[in-house]
């Protein structure tokens, strides 16, 4: 598992460097992640991510549309959580899966910059932050 997160890791680090994918990076992310990733590109290329950043800080905070015909909307980091059902079933509980479609969107949509970027106040960053 260890070496299929290096392998990922390194993969991304290409495509934050030079904001594009190959083919090559894609089929390796697809082996890793699998239909997570399928899914992930669906949302990117659907323009369902949102980076929501505190000014004057800078933190941010993504939020990334579902696919379910409600397209609820989620609140994650993209390497760490999501608040969607699939991160705490697939990942935490069963550890089926390194990381929810919702991340990897977030993830590639941040790396080759076509996330939509939202500038809202550090106070109502935290107020947003203090729901999940």
């Amino acid at each position: 598992m260890s070496i299929s997160i290096s392998v990922a890791e390194s993969v991304w680090q290409e495509i934050e460097s030079t904001h594009s994918v190959t083919d090559d990076h894609l089929s390796i992310l697809h082996f890793v992640f699998g239909k997570n990733f399928e899914r992930a590109t669906r949302i990117v290329d659907e323009r369902g991510v949102k980076r929501i950043s505190g000014e004057p800080s800078g933190h941010f905070v993504f939020q990334v549309v579902g696919e379910s015909k409600r397209k609820e909307q989620y609140l994650c980091f993209a390497e760490h959580y999501c608040a969607c059902y699939s991160f705490f079933y697939d990942v935490v509980n069963r550890g089926e899966q390194l990381c929810c479609k919702h991340q990897l969107a977030a993830r590639l949509a941040a790396s080759i910059g076509t996330c939509i970027d939202v500038k809202i106040p550090d106070e109502e960053l935290a107020l947003l932050l203090s729901r999940i």
